[in-house]
């Protein structure tokens, strides 16, 4: 079994020696090995599949030279396993006829290598063969394929299996496959020059970023935009390359765009979830599609036909035959910090909200602040006709009917609470983010940050601590600042070097937590202007409480900050107005 991660490595050919080949998308957990071996400022991509060869028996390995990391992991390996069969395929930039015949002299070594490698012999014949039963993969719709539907374009290197499945799970279709992964070979094999043909079908794909070709991706984008919704864009994070082609097709292309970076570790697979659930419905938002509420939908789709059949007809006869009882619904917003709650009437009132330190457990945090509340709005659990939640732990609340994003839920409570809003700030424990909404309150744009804590809550908690002053003291402290003093580093743990060096120095306190303000000041406005400055600023989570870092941001902007009576609540009041909507 060989391994390879680039499509224009020629599968069938190593079938047509009866070897398997498997595409490595690999997700590891840290880089202990490849740190050992390769430089560290090699990309991680090339890191992780460095671990994922060492994990698995494969007898080997083939490249292509498609960027320069994937030649210094091609020289690594075979220094480090000898024994091992490894080939690294030229890879032509041009496509035309002299490049499809240095492509079959490439090929032709290879077969020639191989052989020699195992002892096996390879069949031109055979190779036919399995082309032809191979289906030909087109990136085209057909004429008469319904426009229902959300339909996306996955565009740049190497999403992975998981990426697709989790957008094929929210009914969205990829119609366009622009990824270096994305295999699209056509197959019309010349009997009599089934090589040179078969190197020209690889070479014939849509073109990777590394081809003189790679234009033509952008005019195939635009030949589609008519009957695509939205384009989710996968790079390797610091792929210069690709990170080319996203800035120039965010400048250029009408249509919405989620821009997803990951480094090939299983730590990203909670950010990932989050903003393509939310890019999603913001698509269906705009289309006017209803929520896709997933608890509810995967709970109909796991009962028998008939189940569902007879679930409609009971709700129907208790419809008619029992008398409307009043309808209360809870959003539940679990964050890494706080837990918050809001419950909500038919006529859209806030009835009850609670705000309660996140422990140890989530789900066990959402029990307490179930109770908690419903104590206080004098009701029973019975009297809620549903439970939405939110928030990182929305999928670890046992007792919730159904989910949605943090993104959708702080526009929709935003848009509730003030209809003029337009830029939304949402500071939260460990994470961060900029939220664009239109005239209606729909999500039209949105960033996050990455994994890194930098400029959250947690950021603030640490420099308190530093401070030797309670958090809460932290923003009143501030605005006795006298002294103007740049913290220049964000990283949670170099700031807090440069503020012990601070101290050292017998800066005043008031003056230090000024500056720590001013640098998350300057890290949200840069976030904010990923989505646009637009006048109608509203700021939400717990940091909205810290009347330092208000202040320091709303001189920055040049403009007042919404501020709600309870800015926490914020994202379970949306998560409560789904629910409402979902209900009528």
């Amino acid at each position: 079994m060989l391994a390879y991660f680039c499509k224009y490595v020629p599968e069938e050919l190593m079938q047509a020696f009866g070897t398997e080949l498997v595409c490595l998308e690999p997700h590891v957990t840290n880089f202990t090995q490849a740190d050992a071996l390769m430089h560290p400022n090699m990309c991680s991509f090339s890191k992780a599949v460095l671990e994922e060869f060492e994990k698995q028996d494969y007898e080997g390995m083939i490249f292509t030279s498609c960027c320069d990391s994937s030649r210094r992991l091609y020289d690594i390996l075979c220094q480090h396993f000898p024994d091992k069969f490894f080939f690294c395929l030229d890879l032509p930039r041009k496509i035309n006829d002299f490049a499809v015949t240095l492509y079959t002299k490439q090929l032709q070594k290879l077969i020639e290598a191989y052989a020699a490698f195992p002892g096996k012999t390879f069949s031109e014949q055979k190779l036919l063969e399995i082309c032809k039963k191979r289906a030909t993969s087109t990136n085209s719709l057909a004429a008469n394929t319904p426009m229902h539907g959300i339909h996306i374009a996955l565009v740049g290197a190497r999403p992975g299996s998981d990426i697709r499945q989790l957008i094929t799970d929210h009914q969205a279709e990829i119609t366009l496959d622009l990824t270096c992964t994305g295999i699209q070979r056509s197959y019309d094999l010349d009997s009599d020059q089934i090589l040179p043909a078969y190197a020209r079908a690889l070479l014939d794909q849509l073109p990777c970023m590394r081809m003189a070709a790679a234009s033509n991706r952008q005019r195939i984008l635009e030949a589609y935009e008519d009957r695509i919704d939205g384009i989710v864009y996968h790079t390797v994070k610091f792929c210069d390359i690709y990170a080319y082609e996203y800035t120039k097709l965010h400048e250029t292309s009408s249509l919405p765009m989620l821009k997803i970076e990951t480094d090939a570790t299983v730590q990203c697979g909670g950010q990932i979830l989050t903003r393509l659930e939310a890019f999603l419905e913001s698509l269906r938002a705009q289309k006017g599609e209803a929520m896709l509420f997933k608890n509810k939908r995967q709970q109909l789709e796991n009962c028998p036909i008939e189940t569902q059949d007879t679930i409609s007809d009971t709700a129907n006869k208790k419809t008619v035959n029992t008398p409307a009882a009043p309808v209360y619904v809870m959003g539940i917003d679990s964050g890494s910090t706080s837990t918050n709650a809001v419950i909500l009437n038919g006529n859209r009132e806030i009835i009850a909200s609670a705000v309660i330190r996140t422990g140890a457990k989530s789900s066990e945090s959402a029990q307490r602040i179930l109770e908690g509340i419903l104590q206080k709005a004098n009701l029973q659990r019975s009297d809620l006709t549903k439970i939405v939640s939110t928030g990182y732990g929305r999928v670890s609340i046992p007792f919730a009917d159904e989910n949605v994003t943090e993104i959708s839920c702080h526009g929709k409570g935003a848009h509730y609470l003030n209809p003029e809003i337009r830029t939304i700030l949402d500071i939260g424990g460990q994470d961060s983010k900029a939220i664009h909404l239109n005239e209606k309150g729909d999500v039209t744009d949105f960033v996050m940050n990455d994994k890194c804590a930098a400029g959250t809550g947690r950021f603030l908690e640490m420099m308190a601590r530093t401070l030797e002053v309670d958090i809460s003291e932290l923003g009143p402290l501030s605005l006795k600042s006298t002294e103007n003093i740049e913290i220049s580093s964000m990283c949670s743990v170099f700031a807090e070097s440069e503020v012990i060096s601070l101290i050292a120095q017998n800066k005043e306190t008031s003056d230090i937590a000024h500056g720590i303000h001013m640098a998350i000041a300057a890290k949200a406005i840069s976030l904010m202007r990923r989505v646009g400055l637009e006048p109608g600023y509203m700021m939400t989570g717990g940091v909205a409480k810290n009347p330092g870092v208000v202040k320091v941001l709303e001189e920055q902007l040049k403009a007042p900050l919404f501020i709600s009576e309870e800015p926490e609540i914020v994202g379970a009041l949306g998560a409560a107005l789904y629910g409402l909507e979902s209900v009528d």
